[in-house]
């Protein structure tokens, strides 16, 4: 039976059908035109977003809480949007596709591709060699080679677990008799059944990755392996204690420096039926704007509260410049009759810009859009000068930030004297005019920066880990917290893989003589495999 055969012969029916099929095809081509175009439009805002990103990455100066948080924000949406935009490019093949079995041309819409980066070449490869004929297909003759195509995927083996068995062998002495054998290992922690690498993975995932130890805990079960929380919390405090002269070495680092950064944050702690807030402080040292050798550190500290006595006691042996905020606990710090000397208050820019922000974005307020603009064109030349000589640094102050610095202070004071005391706009200009001695002292000093955003990126850390594992179980947890954060975030200061660094440390240090152990600290280790290569 053929398709003809199947059609009506009335006249008016095969119209209503014609009809009806027309106005499928047409529904079905609009379909895939709109699909079409929300993916062009998807493919364009991804680009958009991707440019903002990649923006806000390369400032590496301004307020970082406004950037940072629009930083993340930004890569969670991308993510997302790429999905959205991977599913509506599938819906818009399927679209025509079906365009096209209904014999309507519709043309399809292609995603510009990104730039494929080559996979890593440390990564070991394994070939699967896909089997060819043995003979011609067509004229049975035989085949000769003329070359292959290779097409890499990057594939991940689950991570493997395995028991090191240390054998000490006994040997007697068939004439005395005497029984001789190996001295048994020193290990990481005097209890526990936990390899340095095991133990460095904890660790990290708990502290660098912000993975509590009851989510560790479950990951370890789905892969066959029970580790109760209290083993794993056994093991951290253990490490904590066994890294304590790594992290003593570390602060003393510190401390020894002409300039530090300083800062603190909140860390919620747990009570009795509910948490109270605890402070984790960081003191950096980061030469590296101003040119110098000496490596950056990071030095953490935890407190019950915010009391002024704390940075107090941190700080008891230092004297010279510190970058900081407007906290009034560390106005004693500056007097100049401390012991052992005062410290030089430097104001930061950032947050005085903060202020004028806010304003800026929220009221859209004149005033403070341009003292937005000002302080910017400052940081302009921050930028310039960045990794240059104390020296130089000054000398471009003098000449192209002095004057600006100076435009700047009289237009604020002119402004300031027709506004009234309780407006927001008058609270942002007195917060800078207080403290303007310690605002323009980086004009001087080529070692000062113009911001704190070294302290407040350390600091970064622990918001993100306080989303994840909520508070500190105890006033002992923030100091260990402290201890270990001191470890990560010098290790990462000088780019070094915090994990490996912690593994290869805890391996080390039970055998490790107590006068060297500098030769353990981030800026003075190599990964065994360098090592190796160097011997």
């Amino acid at each position: 039976m053929s398709a003809n055969d199947s059609l009506p012969d009335d006249v008016e029916t095969l119209k209503g059908m014609l009809i009806a099929a027309r106005a499928a095809c047409l529904e079905a081509q609009a379909k895939a035109s709109n699909l079409e175009a929300e993916a062009r439009a998807r493919a364009l805002l991804i680009e958009q977003m991707k440019f903002t990103i990649a923006k806000l990455r390369h400032e590496r100066f301004g307020q970082s809480s406004e950037r940072g948080a629009v930083l993340e924000q930004l890569e969670l949406r991308l993510a997302d949007m790429e999905e959205d935009a991977s599913e509506a490019e599938a819906a818009a093949q399927m679209a025509a596709e079906a365009a096209a079995r209904e014999k309507i041309e519709v043309q399809g819409f292609h995603r510009r591709k990104p730039a494929r980066r080559p996979l890593p070449e440390h990564l070991p490869r394994e070939r699967i060699v896909y089997p060819a004929p043995s003979s011609c297909p067509c004229c049975g003759g035989a085949l000769h080679k003329l070359g292959e195509d290779v097409t890499e995927t990057l594939e991940l083996v689950p991570r493997q677990w395995k028991v090191i068995q240390h054998v000490r062998e006994k040997f007697s002495c068939r004439s005395c008799e005497t029984i001789t054998q190996p001295p048994a290992p020193n290990h990481p922690i005097a209890r526990g059944r936990a390899g340095p690498g095991l133990l460095a993975h904890v660790l990290f995932a708990k502290y660098g990755l912000h993975l509590p130890l009851n989510r560790q805990s479950n990951v370890y079960a789905r892969e066959g392996i029970d580790l109760d929380v209290s083993t794993l919390a056994d093991w951290v405090g253990a490490c904590a204690a066994t890294l304590m002269p790594l992290v003593e070495t570390i602060r003393a680092h510190v401390f020894a420096a002409e300039r530090i950064h300083a800062d603190d944050t909140t860390v919620p702690v747990l009570a009795k039926g509910k948490t109270r807030t605890g402070r984790l402080w960081t003191y950096v040292r980061d030469d590296q704007p101003f040119g110098g050798s000496d490596p950056p550190a990071a030095a953490f500290f935890y407190s019950r509260d915010r009391g002024g006595e704390h940075p107090e006691r941190h700080l008891a042996s230092y004297a010279g410049l510190m970058q900081a905020d407007a906290y009034a606990g560390f106005n004693r710090l500056y007097e100049t009759g401390r012991k052992p000397g005062p410290i030089v208050e430097a104001a930061c820019w950032a947050h005085a810009r903060r202020k004028f922000f806010d304003l800026a974005r929220l009221n859209q307020a004149p005033i403070a859009i341009e003292a937005v603009e000002r302080i910017d064109a400052l940081f302009d030349t921050e930028r310039e000068i960045n990794g240059m000589t104390p020296q130089e640094r000054v000398r471009v102050r003098h000449e192209r930030s002095r004057p600006l610095i100076g435009a700047l202070e009289g237009w604020l004071r002119e402004r300031r004297a027709k506004l009234s005391g309780k407006s927001e706009t008058a609270k942002a200009i007195d917060y800078s005019l207080k403290r303007w001695p310690a605002f323009t002292r980086f004009l001087d000093n080529g070692r000062l920066c113009m911001s704190n955003n070294a302290a407040e990126r350390a600091v970064r850390c622990i918001a993100v880990g306080r989303k994840n594992w909520t508070f500190a179980g105890s006033d002992e947890g923030g100091h260990r917290a402290a201890a270990i954060y001191t470890l990560i975030e010098t290790a990462k200061l000088n780019d070094i893989d915090p994990q490996a660094w912690l593994a290869d440390v805890l391996a080390r240090l039970p055998d490790h003589p107590a006068k060297r152990i500098a030769e353990l600290l981030p800026w003075n280790w190599r990964a065994p495999n360098q090592a190796a290569k160097a011997a």
